[in-house]
């Protein structure tokens, strides 16, 4: 009983549960985690009002909920036991991403894959704003018996992914720094594109300027902005950022860099209409693979999104502990 009540009091570090909340949580983890099994007994109101010191009402309301849920089961003076032992959650995975470009639906339809058909899975999309992030955290918040997030550079980050029970969570693609321990596969964009960088130089030193489209308010990392600027002070190589790329402004002898698909492919459109080589006349750097951009022979450096599906449904599935940076790859083909 006693792990029980340690399960319900761990809870109160997460600042958006109420006691409800953590009573709920806590013996749904607490059957989760083994403590307790099928048919045993759960902790008496009496009991659960002596320990952690909850109003009978919201014991009684909890365990109403668990009953309605079919977790708990109530016999007659006897007290409350624990139902199936399913808490229909283990099996209900939902995944917060940014949106689903081509190199994300990589990530989703191996993730998808590798938890098989017994799995329900439940995407959601926040495109990078903080605001939808908040909502939909607020939402699903105990709904899951497993979330896995990309999370967004923000400083109300934090505060929201630590409202999710850490035994229930996973990190993807960018890594923002929690409290303790955490599982997560993510990315690590500064000294990657750095790395990248350094390798092709001697390519880029070839061409008269080397270009990256950036915007301040896009979803691009911060970290590549500042390893590009590294790059060109100590490589003494000429380059600067732009906001935009604008139509038809394609020049011979320089080097364009843009994590953004449209930006690329007007750049490359131009190129044709202008009758300008990428690889020979220009360079042309790109940033996530996909297909398109291997058949099509364009440069790029990329995490392997397929395989970080593949090992995030792993981890859902076998529950192990995981912590894990990806590497960055660099395809070199015919645009540098």
């Amino acid at each position: 009983m006693d792990r029980i009540f340690e399960e319900i009091r761990k809870l109160a570090e997460i600042p958006s549960y109420s006691k409800h909340d953590r009573f709920v949580q806590g013996i749904i983890n607490s059957i989760d985690e083994k403590i307790i099994g099928q048919d045993e007994m759960l902790p008496s109101v009496n009991r659960l009002i002596k320990e952690l010191g909850f109003s009978r009402e919201t014991i009684v309301k909890g365990y109403k909920d668990l009953i309605s849920r079919g977790i708990v089961e109530a016999k007659n003076r006897l007290g409350y036991f624990v139902g199936n032992g399913n808490t229909g959650q283990t099996l209900n995975v939902a995944l917060l991403m940014y949106n689903l470009d081509t190199f994300e639906e990589q990530f989703y339809r191996n993730f998808r894959h590798e938890l098989g058909e017994n799995v329900q899975l439940t995407p959601y999309f926040h495109h990078g704003n903080i605001e939808i992030f908040e909502t939909i955290l607020l939402q699903i918040k105990g709904k899951y018996g497993m979330y896995v997030v990309a999370p967004i550079p923000h400083p109300k980050t934090k505060e929201l992914l630590e409202t999710i029970p850490r035994n229930k969570f996973l990190m993807f693609d960018r890594f923002e720094q929690l409290d303790g321990d955490f599982n997560h596969i993510t990315q690590e964009f500064g000294d990657a594109s750095y790395a990248v960088f350094s390798k092709l130089a001697p390519k880029i030193k070839q061409f008269d300027e080397f270009i990256f489209y950036h915007s301040a308010n896009s979803l691009d990392p911060k970290e590549i902005v500042d390893s590009f600027k590294k790059f060109l002070k100590e490589f003494s190589i000429k380059g600067r950022i732009e906001e935009e790329y604008l139509p038809g402004s394609v020049e011979k002898g320089k080097v364009y860099f843009t994590l953004d698909n449209f930006a690329l492919w007007q750049i490359m459109r131009d190129c044709k209409t202008q009758k300008l080589k990428p690889g020979k006349d220009l360079g042309v750097l790109s940033h996530n693979d996909e297909p398109a951009k291997e058949i099509i022979g364009i440069t790029t450096f990329s995490a392997d999104f397929s395989n970080m599906g593949k090992m995030a449904g792993h981890a859902v599935l076998s529950k192990e502990k995981i912590q894990l940076t990806v590497p960055m790859n660099l395809f070199e083909r015919h645009t540098l």
